[in-house]
Order: C-alpha cells, then structure tokens, then sequence
C-alpha cells in the first residue's frame, strides 16, 4: 500500500505524465494478446496481415482477418485501466497515450489524447484512391470491402512489412522526451520501434518509469522503477480509488 501511495504522489506532482500501452492492457476487456500463451498467433497464421500477402491474397486475408480483429475487437467494451487513465486525463494528470493497441477502447473509455502507434481497426483505406472510411459504416459482410472508386479497402493499421506513420513516429517520440512519469502497461517491450519508446523516456529525461504487467518484462529489470506484477485492471482501480 507504501508502494501505491508513492505513485499517487508521483501522480500529482508530475509535470509530464504519459502511458505506453501494449496488449495486456485490453486482455480484460475479452481481446487476446499476439503473443504468447493463448495469444492469437497460436491459432492464426500472422500471415494474413503481411501487406505483400494481403496485396497478393487480399480475399483470404479478409476472410481471415474478420475472424482475427473483428469479430473480437468490434464488441470490446474499454476495461477499468482504459477507464481509469481517461478519467487522470480528464483531471488534468495525464498528458498523453502512446498504445501499440489497434482497438480503440482507449478512445471508447474517453481518452483524448491518444497516439495510435500500429494504427487502428476503427478506420479502413482504399488501396487505390487512399480515401479513408469509418468501419462502422462499411459494411463488413461482403467478401471482399471496397472503395466507391472500386479500390479494395485495408484496415487502416500497420501491417507487417509496413513502415510506422511517420507522424505518428514523430509525435510519439516528442511525447516521450517530455515525459517525467511514464505508466508502462500490458506490454512485453519486444517490438521494435515502439518498444525504444519508454527507454527513450527514462534515457533522454531521466524519466520515473511504472510498470503494470502480469508477468516480468524486457523492462522490468533493466529501466523499471516500480513493478506491479498485477492486472491493470486491478492496479487502476486503487488508484482511481486513492484520486477519488
């Protein structure tokens, strides 16, 4: 309990506090990591979302990926993390999100400022005209979505074999060299380039770095300050409860 009342303080006294959110942040609202034990990769080939496969193949990786991102992704609700790091937002504590996360919930729970690294399933672009539409409102049921120009559409995140926007580089980079207190949550800190983003911030600013993983990171004993080995759930839900 020390240990939560020192992060609260750090909280409140944080010129920059920022979150970096991978996977495991969104395992509690139903979406399975990538990677590891039980994570999508066991039970789909990742394939599907390698962009010369999908330019090659784009019926079968759509048929693929309806089944991968969203079905699953589409009905998530945000969780009490997700929650929980709107409402320090909204109390004017946290400036920023950077997530590796493509399903919205961080946008959905009330999050504003929030720097979509890897993209998003919220939002499809033609392949041929790059016009962009809303997921919503595509309709999803026929074989293969397509443009009104008759370009066939990509979910608008970051294959493999695709570069990282490079707004979206940018501005998460800046976020992180202004960054004095950084949360690091659901993320194993393997996937390069997102993953230099928190060394960025404890090495260039000297940044206070606040992980919450269920199981040790790349992270943990290398520029971890404090380690909560805990759901994010669980771990966000006392610290909304000592902010009040």
């Amino acid at each position: 309990m020390e240990r939560i009342e020192k992060i609260v303080e750090l909280i409140k006294k944080a010129k920059c506090l920022t979150a970096f959110t991978g996977a495991g942040i969104s395992v509690e609202s139903g979406i399975p990591p990538f990677r590891g034990a039980g994570g999508l990769w066991e039970k789909y080939d990742p394939k599907y979302i390698e962009i010369e496969f999908f330019y090659s193949h784009p019926q079968e990786s759509w048929d693929e990926m309806k089944k991968i991102f969203f079905n699953s992704m589409g009905v998530a609700e945000p969780n009490t993390a997700h929650k929980t790091l709107a409402k320090l937002e909204e109390m004017g504590f946290l400036k920023g999100i950077i997530t590796q996360n493509i399903d919205n919930l961080h946008q959905k729970a009330g999050s504003k400022k929030v720097l979509e690294y890897h993209g998003t399933i919220d939002t499809l672009v033609c392949t041929k005209c790059f016009k962009h539409y809303k997921t919503k409102d595509t309709d999803l049921s026929v074989s293969l979505p397509k443009c009104s120009c008759g370009g066939i559409l990509k979910p608008d995140f970051i294959f493999y074999g695709e570069g990282i926007n490079p707004q979206v580089y940018q501005e998460s980079l800046e976020l992180a060299l202004k960054s004095d207190v950084m949360f690091v949550v659901g993320t194993s800190g393997e996937v390069m380039p997102a993953c230099s983003l928190p060394m960025v911030a404890k090495q260039q600013n000297g940044a206070v770095i606040i992980e919450v993983n269920t199981l040790p990171s790349a992270y943990t004993n290398g520029i971890s300050d404090y380690f909560f080995e805990q759901k994010a759930g669980d771990f966000f839900a006392e610290i909304a409860k000592r902010l009040g």
